[in-house]
């Protein structure tokens, strides 16, 4: 109950706070490329629940379709738009998000939402150990993404966000959000690890 109360007070006050940001970021995406300002995307939730997760576009159209897929393995990519390649570095293209913490699909921190296909297709292919990370709701930022984010495999990562879960608690929490501040301009790990 304390988790989702400052969820949902962090997550107003957050929006009230950069409403400013996400008007510039919003201009910026529409009047630099064709397609919607906002990226919607199936991700898997507290209990395999399925969601629509919320993102500022940084890529092009139907970029999953094209290309490597799913794959963004450096800033070169050429499906990455100009304002995304910045939204990305900063981590700045997460700040919808908020928007599906207030719904409860989401929490500030926890493990992050993977899509319904990758890296095992759908939560019931998951194996017993790993759908641990399913016990909470995922997070905007959490556990992995302020240690080893993207630079190790899924599985590695699954590891990570199940020691999350067995050690939660709120001062954990506060302690991922004050590390995810420090990393917002440091583009660590951005891209998928090839392992």
């Amino acid at each position: 109950m304390i988790k989702r109360l400052i969820d949902i007070l962090g997550s107003i006050i957050g929006i009230i706070l950069i409403s400013p940001i996400i008007i510039i970021i919003s201009i910026l995406i529409k009047v630099s490329s064709s397609g919607p300002v906002f990226f919607r995307q199936r991700r898997l939730g507290k209990n395999g629940q399925v969601f629509k997760i919320i993102k500022f576009r940084t890529m092009i159209v139907d970029a999953e379709k094209k290309g490597d897929g799913l794959t963004v393995k450096n800033e070169s990519d050429n499906r990455i738009t100009n304002v995304g390649r910045f939204l990305r570095a900063t981590s700045l293209d997460e700040l919808p998000q908020l928007f599906n913490v207030i719904r409860g699909q989401m929490s500030l921190v926890g493990p992050r939402p993977p899509v319904t296909y990758f890296p095992y297709k759908g939560y019931e292919n998951y194996p017993h150990w790993a759908k641990k990370r399913f016990m909470m709701n995922p997070g905007v930022t959490g556990l992995t993404q302020v240690t080893v984010r993207n630079s190790v495999s899924w599985n590695e990562r699954i590891e990570v966000d199940n020691n999350y879960i067995d050690n939660f608690n709120v001062v954990l929490d506060i302690k991922i959000l004050l590390r995810t501040i420090f990393k917002l301009f440091k583009n660590e790990n951005i891209y998928m690890s090839k392992k």
